[in-house]
């Protein structure tokens, strides 16, 4: 009999949505979905000003920095750095 393969896919977990949707579009990344893949990624919030938020992770030299642009989302130069840190360590 043959086997058919078309549902042997795994589905996309929740993280790796939201992995997926901040690579597809950096323009319109919300500031609490960069939280959350932060955290995702293991990095711990430590901390922040104002409207900054601070994360960081043991045994990375960079540090994540997130702001709220005003309509609650995150500029894209914080995406790409975001993106950046998903490719690292996503597999982990």
């Amino acid at each position: 009999m043959r086997r058919d393969t078309r549902y042997d896919i795994e589905p996309m977990s929740q993280r790796g949505k939201l992995f997926q949707a901040i690579r597809n579009n950096p323009r319109d990344v919300r500031l609490e979905d960069a939280c959350k893949a932060a955290q995702a990624l293991g990095f711990v919030h430590t901390g922040g000003k104002g409207a900054h938020l601070a994360y960081s992770r043991t045994g990375e030299p960079v540090a994540l920095n997130f702001q709220n642009d005003g309509n609650g989302k995150i500029p894209p130069y914080q995406a790409r750095q975001l993106i950046g840190m998903i490719e690292k360590y996503a597999d982990e």
